[in-house]
């Protein structure tokens, strides 16, 4: 896959617009795109034809939630300037894409997935046995590859996701990478770095190819990037012919694990709106402490002198989130010796997500105000990803033989 500095690898993500976002969405995502939009080239798009997967008896909520979530996504500090925001459904190339993909996709390869029986089981309520839900995959695999993306975060639950996009690269390159006199455009290629660096380069194929040294093969990667004398065509020549192969069309993505963040929810469980245990970006700071100084604590303290168990307690996985080890260990013992009660151990909760909150509603309500600017935002994003995936589709086509002159 071509490597090439950091900056310029592309990171692509998505959300499914489906409701209000929660501190469940902001630890476990929007966190992590605020720090990545800074290290990387991120593609962060609203996955609206995701959503109808499972939504598609009930597209209003869809409709509904689009221009809400943009706006909880600026609040909690995704910038415009810094990252491509975009909605998926503008840009046809992923519809595309995805029909494309799926004439080398074989069924087996979606019926693996592991989300896929693990999804219908806990929707049993809604009809899924639908092509459009055993395909949500490989359209995953069409939204990152119609930008080439060499990076995409994901939790250790979606690594199948990606890895199954990984395949269908390989296949793709496979199939429709040798193209006619291949060799002889390599050969050419070579020659344009001057003697001594096509010295270099084939000498670190053969060590890779011969010996298996992967590092060779990562040097070979990087020194290609630095060769001025290049076209694009043939640094694609020339990284496949490193690993024996074809020019690579598309990149094999790679997944980029996340910290691990779950965000408990009120009732102990993962937050979740389906479990009912949300807490929102915006809502009401006398909401949120409603909710905190109403949710259950440790069953075994009934009475304000009974000792209890933080690790019994939901309240204490706030704690996790939110406290350093001095509040913590006053937790730990003033629960333990019934020196505190519930409400003094939640007070310290109360106040650490009002502070996190209180920003992320003031920026939200100003952009709420400005709507037009929220969907000039969008229209810009629309343009800007549509621009790179129709380059990506020019060279699909051209591969698969139906760019017709």
């Amino acid at each position: 896959m071509a490597m090439s500095s950091l900056q310029s690898q592309r990171v692509l993500s998505g959300m499914r617009p489906t409701g209000q976002l929660h501190l469940g969405h902001y630890h476990g995502v929007l966190k992590n795109w605020a720090r990545l939009q800074h290290e990387y080239n991120c593609f962060f798009f609203v996955a609206d034809w995701h959503a109808l997967t499972t939504e598609y008896e009930n597209p209003q909520v869809i409709t509904d939630s689009v221009w809400d979530m943009v706006i909880d996504w600026l609040a909690a500090g995704i910038e415009p300037s810094a990252a491509t925001l975009f909605i998926q459904s503008k840009v046809p190339e992923h519809a595309e894409l995805h029909l494309l993909l799926s004439m080398i996709t074989p069924l087996g390869w979606l019926e693996r997935v592991p989300t896929y029986k693990d999804q219908q089981e806990k929707l049993k309520e809604k009809d899924l046995a639908t092509y459009g839900f055993l395909g949500y995959p490989l359209l995953q695999s069409a939204d990152i590859l119609v930008y080439k993306a060499t990076r995409v975060p994901v939790g250790e639950d979606q690594v199948p996701h990606v890895e199954m996009s990984r395949e269908i690269t390989r296949r793709f390159n496979h199939l429709y990478g040798r193209e006619p006199g291949f060799e002889e455009l390599v050969e050419a290629a070579i020659k344009k770095m001057g003697k001594k660096n096509a010295q270099l380069y084939r000498e670190l194929r053969r060590r890779f190819q011969e010996q298996g040294d992967v590092e060779a093969l990562d040097k070979a990667r990087a020194f290609l990037e630095t060769q001025q004398n290049l076209t694009l065509g043939d640094r694609e020549r020339l990284f496949g012919h490193l690993e024996g192969e074809g020019k690579v069309i598309l990149p094999e993505p790679q997944a980029l694990l996340t910290p691990a963040a779950r965000m408990p929810g009120l009732d102990g469980q993962k937050m979740s709106k389906s479990y009912g245990n949300t807490i929102a970006l915006r809502e009401p700071p006398e909401q949120v402490e409603r909710k905190l100084r109403t949710m259950p604590t440790d069953p075994a303290r009934v009475r304000r002198t009974d000792p209890g168990d933080p690790e019994k307690c939901p309240v204490w996985q706030f704690h996790r989130v939110y406290s350093d080890d001095e509040v913590k260990e006053w937790v730990q013992k003033g629960c333990r010796t019934a020196g505190i009660g519930c409400l003094d151990c939640k007070q310290p909760i109360i106040d650490a997500i009002q502070s996190e909150l209180k920003p992320i509603r003031e920026r939200a309500q100003e952009y709420a105000h400005h709507p037009e600017e929220i969907q000039r935002i969008i229209k810009e994003g629309n343009e800007a990803a549509r621009e790179v995936a129709r380059e990506t589709m020019a060279e699909v086509r051209q591969a698969m033989g139906l760019s017709y002159r």
